[in-house]
């Protein structure tokens, strides 16, 4: 028995020193979308502001677990009078739902640099699950600001959701539709072990 607890928390004490947080680089990283306007054109948006991290115990990322949130009050669409209608009742409802969010639960690769992330998307106080398709390039060893060497890795994440899934918007689908393509570009950097204990 003792032996059994020995190896249970050695192999706890492992998993633990392996444990890495990566860190996403906000100026290099974007949470986007599109949408098609009257079967016509498409309207490209953004959440200025977001936040996000990977966790893994693996240095090759390959059990990456991935977490965003994104603040719905900062949607820009490059036009204040509709990004203040997609923040109203008609669409977000911003004032009651401030946040979308997203964890992962699956990160499996394809082939290659192309994986299959699974997760938990909320938004406007619906959970759905979504599949989006992921390139990863690295981790790779650079020098950053100030010469120090940091270890680095870039995603591009995209997928297709539906609006009406997460109760967003009446508006009918000829005027705004109801598939949204998702796009996300986030690059991380990895964190030393004293930050990340901090954050």
């Amino acid at each position: 028995m003792k032996t059994l607890v020995f190896s249970i928390a050695a192999l706890l004490s492992l998993s633990t020193a392996y444990a890495q947080t990566w860190a996403v680089d906000k100026s290099h990283s974007r949470v986007g979308f599109t949408l098609t306007h009257n079967l016509l054109s498409d309207v490209d948006g953004n959440f200025k502001s977001f936040d996000a991290k990977i966790s893994s115990a693996k240095a090759d990322l390959s059990d990456a677990t991935f977490e965003l949130t994104a603040d719905v009050n900062s949607i820009n669409t490059d036009n204040e009078r509709r990004d203040g209608h997609l923040k109203s009742p008609d669409f977000f409802d911003a004032a009651k739902f401030p946040a979308l969010s997203f964890k992962s639960t699956s990160f499996k690769k394809v082939e290659g640099k192309q994986y299959k992330l699974m997760g938990d998307l909320t938004m406007h106080g619906v959970t759905k699950p979504v599949t989006l398709n992921v390139t990863m390039v690295g981790p790779v060893a650079m020098k950053g600001m100030g010469g120090k060497e940091q270890e680095k890795a870039g995603f591009k994440a995209s997928g297709t959701i539906k609006r009406s899934d997460f109760g967003i918007g009446t508006i009918p689908i000829v005027v705004v539709s109801d598939e949204i393509e998702l796009k996300v570009n986030g690059e991380f950097t990895k964190q030393d072990a004293a930050i990340a204990e901090k954050k």
